[in-house]
């Protein structure tokens, strides 16, 4: 016998240690785990619905102030506190902003996480964290939380799994190294305008029933002879998209997913008859129609100069359209199947500025949790008294995507294989947070 001790490679978890120990018992030895490991990592965890059947993520780019929203500072001195009062809500001691009265009223319906942070203090990398659950690296181009989705629960009733209203918001809302094929379907026009139209729902003019059966009928013909010669991830992303392209306009499903004009003039005043109302219109009818992953925009949050008007203007219509969705999603029996997150890319500074605004500030901020197995009614973490860094229970990107993905029916440490065969972990180093999980 060997003397010699064996030691596994560092990048070892003690998870696969484990594994490694049970599947030798099965005849399968290290270097064929080895291979299998790098061949076919996603075989290790079987991704099934979990709680949250579906998921809303309310997004709001530019970095919505905290102390004008969900975490006001009623008692630090003015150049912290900002120009807003706080007003009571529905969780006895907590208090939100006055611009989000409504939101106030169902907050024993949400979870708002007070200590979110993280270390990214320019745009595009923070929205890179809160789309991803990852840092940004210059190695790998790392899939959306709606395209891990899209590739881990696929389709259903012929619609998208994952849809962008009212496009695709930026880039890091793409498949990353992932096909293409699981990437967003976006709407191509803003459900609250009045000629409000989705890409791919009805046939070009002039192109009937049969010309269009005809057409695909040639399609099909090109690509099975193009498909012989050549295989490729775009032919095969172009196929996907052909296909669901088809399966839109021939589905009654789709089309009447997308139809607002099913809605009541009443609903559609409910949630607000703008463009934050009609957004999150739209969202709720996508998942109550089968959409797994909506992924919603409203509104822009970079209020580096007199912010009070800024709020004054959006804050209003956000917290009207939110309450809205929260509430008729409760009363449609939705709630507790829909995990609903508003979150941004940071927060703003603690201190207003001689602009009369927040600059940018990544160290604390707030992100609003609500169904999909989420705990009613509380607040998890908290900020310090002028909002400069987390007091209790800090909330990192890790955490809160491995928390997301928990409630969805997906193991956050599931290995995915990006480019060069290197099995990527979908969520590296998170952990679920129990508190949160109801």
């Amino acid at each position: 016998m060997n003397d010699k001790c064996f030691e596994l490679p560092n990048h070892f978890s003690r998870r696969e240690f484990m594994h490694v120990g049970f599947i030798g018992g099965l005849g399968l030895t290290l270097p064929g785990f080895l291979q299998m490991k790098a061949h076919g990592a996603q075989k290790f965890y079987e991704s099934k619905e979990g709680p949250a059947k579906n998921v809303i993520h309310i997004y709001l780019p530019g970095g919505m102030a905290h102390q004008e929203s969900w975490d006001p500072k009623p008692y630090a001195p003015l150049e912290y506190r900002g120009p807003f009062k706080s007003i009571p809500t529905k969780i006895p001691g907590v208090r939100f902003s006055e611009n989000f009265k409504h939101s106030a009223k169902i907050a024993d319906k949400i979870t708002v996480c007070r200590s979110m942070t993280h270390g990214e203090a320019a745009h595009e990398r923070g929205t890179h964290n809160m789309f991803t659950g990852y840092r940004p690296s210059p190695a790998v181009k790392f899939p959306s939380f709606g395209a891990v989705v899209s590739h881990e629960l696929g389709s259903r009733k012929n619609l998208p799994p994952y849809v962008c209203v009212p496009n695709v918001p930026n880039e890091f809302a793409g498949s990353g190294y992932l096909s293409s094929s699981y990437g967003p379907f976006g709407l191509g026009s803003d459900p609250s305008s009045d000629n409000f139209k989705v890409r791919d729902l009805s046939l070009p003019d002039g192109i009937g029933d049969d010309r269009f059966s005809k057409r695909r009928s040639l399609l099909d013909t090109v690509d099975g002879h193009f498909r012989k010669v050549e295989k490729s991830d775009a032919l095969g992303a172009m196929d996907k998209f052909y296909n669901e392209a088809y399966s839109l306009i021939s589905s009654k499903e789709a089309r009447e997913a997308f139809d607002m004009s099913k809605e009541s003039d009443k609903i559609k005043e409910r949630y607000g008859k703008n463009t934050a109302g009609q957004r999150m219109l739209l969202s709720r009818r996508l998942v109550e129609s089968g959409v797994r992953f909506v992924s919603m925009t409203y509104g822009g949050w970079d209020n580096h100069q007199n912010i009070e008007a800024a709020f004054n203007n959006q804050g209003p219509v956000l917290d009207q359209a939110f309450a809205a969705l929260i509430s008729d999603l409760d009363e449609r029996g939705l709630l507790d199947s829909t995990l609903v997150m508003m979150s941004s890319e940071f927060g703003r500074t603690p201190k207003i500025n001689k602009d009369s605004g927040r600059d940018h500030y990544p160290r604390v901020f707030s992100v609003v949790l609500a169904g999909g197995g989420i705990t009613r009614g509380q607040v998890y973490g908290s900020s310090d008294a002028f909002a400069t860094a987390p007091e209790e229970n800090p909330l990192s990107v890790e955490d809160l995507a491995t928390t997301v993905y928990d409630r969805i029916g997906i193991v956050a440490d599931k290995e995915l294989m990006a480019p060069g065969d290197r099995p990527m972990e979908i969520v590296d180093g998170g952990k679920v947070i129990k508190e949160l999980l109801a």
